[in-house]
């Protein structure tokens, strides 16, 4: 696993963000700090948190799609938080009514490195516009790395056994995600989290200014 602090200020609180398989850091550069120390982890080859976490006054947790899996796996190892928000993803990765269809999973394995050259990146975003917008400020990995991390996902959720217990507050859903269906999100969510839905795709965060606007989102 990596990290990069996106803020290190020493504000009093820190958002702790887990990316998505294939992503870094860079794309949520976008997002307006503020008043939060913010911190994200990416790249899933490796399962432990790679940093000292410090001490605030007050923590959150943000995740999204393989991240929200990840992060729940690594709950004991995080501090206690104010808030947890799981963006686009469930606690079942690769699951036919609560995550990603086997099938689905299977065929962006097998074709891992075409697919990052183009389809499933169009495939994030709901629209041309936000593609776009995203090709300004792209993931820093190359192929290889984001194909090795996929791998190395399906061989650790294939070998991983665990069970649910409630944890996070809020789950938001985009209505048009193309990557984990909207139907299996509702789902597992139900009776689990509080649901937010949004009008956008699988990779929403063109439809927030900043880290504040995300926790606020699941007042």
């Amino acid at each position: 696993m990596q990290y990069h602090w996106l803020n290190q200020k020493r504000n009093r609180s820190l958002v702790i963000f887990f990316a998505g398989w294939s992503f870094d850091y860079k794309p949520f550069e976008i997002l307006d700090c503020e008043n939060f120390d913010v911190l994200v982890f990416y790249d899933y080859t490796e399962h432990s948190i790679p940093v000292e976490i410090p001490e605030y006054e007050k923590y959150y947790l943000i995740t999204w799609s393989m991240g929200v899996y990840i992060a729940y796996l690594l709950r004991d190892s995080l501090p206690e938080f104010e808030k947890k928000i799981a963006i686009n993803g469930t606690p079942f990765p690769i699951d036919n009514t609560l995550g990603i269809p086997r099938r689905t999973f299977d065929l962006t394995l097998k074709f891992v490195d075409t697919g990052l050259e183009g389809k499933f990146q169009r495939n994030l975003f709901d629209s041309e516009e936000d593609y776009n917008k995203y090709l300004k400020n792209p993931v820093l990995r190359d192929i290889p790395n984001q194909a090795g991390e996929l791998k190395a996902l399906n061989d650790f959720i294939s070998n991983t056994e665990y069970s649910y217990e409630k944890f996070y507050d809020c789950a938001i859903v985009s209505e048009y995600d193309r990557i984990i269906p909207p139907k299996n999100q509702l789902n597992c969510w139900n009776e689990r989290a509080k649901v937010c839905v949004l009008k956008s795709g699988h990779f929403p965060f063109f439809e927030f200014d900043g880290w504040k606007d995300i926790l606020e989102k699941c007042n």
